[in-house]
């Protein structure tokens, strides 16, 4: 998760300047010195001074030695407040825009691991298996319907071996050479995997 934020005095500085807004300090009135500062906001007497610089560059308070610090605009106390919680409202965006992107990364990152899983369990499938048959259906369209398996030259010309023949609902297992293709048969059979191509284009030619 992305992480942002904001620095501590600015964050006293905007509480300050938000009580003069909300007339909890007055104009031309006192406020705690810093180390009373440091003590309620529970910070270092450096991050107090911080703070009270922020108020004073901003012309929101004076600090006179001796006098402590002095309240003095109230305007200028309330543009801070605004320009403070737009800010934050900004920071708050921001941080939501990077958190959203972190999940993204996350999410393809865990993508990208299933898909290497899955890509290597089939890999290692096909060579525990590597006659894993590739199937087609024998329809009126072809031209070698009705024909044998050893008249077509089935191995010749597509360099793959059929394995089973499916009719209806049997199966031949090793049908041979004599084994008829008949409409509907499914032929299931193996070889390089480039061979559906050949046999394809065998059984339906193109040209």
């Amino acid at each position: 998760m992305v992480k942002t934020s904001t620095p501590v005095y600015q964050k006293i500085a905007a509480d300050i300047a938000g009580k003069i807004v909300e007339k909890h300090y007055l104009v031309g009135e006192k406020i705690f010195a810093r180390s009373y500062l440091a003590s309620q906001y529970n910070v270092s007497a450096e991050t107090a001074r911080r703070a009270i610089c922020v108020l004073a560059d901003l012309e929101i308070v004076d600090v006179t030695k001796g006098s402590g610090v002095i309240i003095k605009s109230y305007d200028n106390a309330a543009k801070f407040v605004q320009q403070y919680n737009h800010t934050q409202s900004m920071n708050d965006l921001k941080k939501e825009i990077l958190n959203c992107i972190s999940r993204q990364k996350e999410d393809y990152n865990f993508l990208l691991k299933c898909i290497n899983a899955i890509v290597d369990k089939t890999d290692r499938f096909q060579s525990i298996n590597p006659f894993l048959p590739f199937e087609i259906e024998i329809t009126k369209k072809t031209p070698l319907l009705n024909k044998s398996i050893s008249e077509i030259n089935f191995w010749h010309y597509t360099a793959a071996t059929i394995i089973a023949i499916k009719r209806d609902k049997s199966l031949m297992m090793s049908p041979g050479p004599y084994a008829v293709l008949r409409d509907g048969d499914v032929l299931y059979y193996c070889g390089e995997d480039n061979c559906q191509e050949r046999v394809k284009e065998f059984l339906y030619p193109t040209s």
